[in-house]
């Protein structure tokens, strides 16, 4: 097994994956940046064809628009998160 995939598993069964992802959201939430992704979408759907847009058109044009939302703070506090986690780790599998 590569160590990307035990370091994966570790996440997953410490539950640490889950809180992060919860964090995640959270931090979204309380920016707004919910909000401004809803209404990305909305314009996406009123400039375009409601009838003939489909998910992925819509996820193809508002996620990169999305992901420039994010908060630095918000990626700065969750990388450093899975910083941490990924130091102690193998340090840990070296021992």
């Amino acid at each position: 097994m590569k160590e990307e995939d035990v370091l994966t598993a570790k996440m997953i069964e410490s539950g640490e994956l889950n809180r992060w992802k919860e964090l995640l959201r959270l931090r979204l939430t309380e920016c707004g940046w919910r909000d401004q992704v809803r209404l990305l979408c909305r314009d996406a759907i009123k400039q375009g064809n409601l009838e003939e847009m489909t998910v992925d058109q819509l996820n193809n044009e508002v996620t990169p628009k999305a992901r420039q939302l994010v908060p630095d703070a918000v990626k700065i506090e969750l990388l450093t998160k899975i910083k941490t986690f990924l130091q102690e780790n193998t340090l840990q599998e070296s021992q």
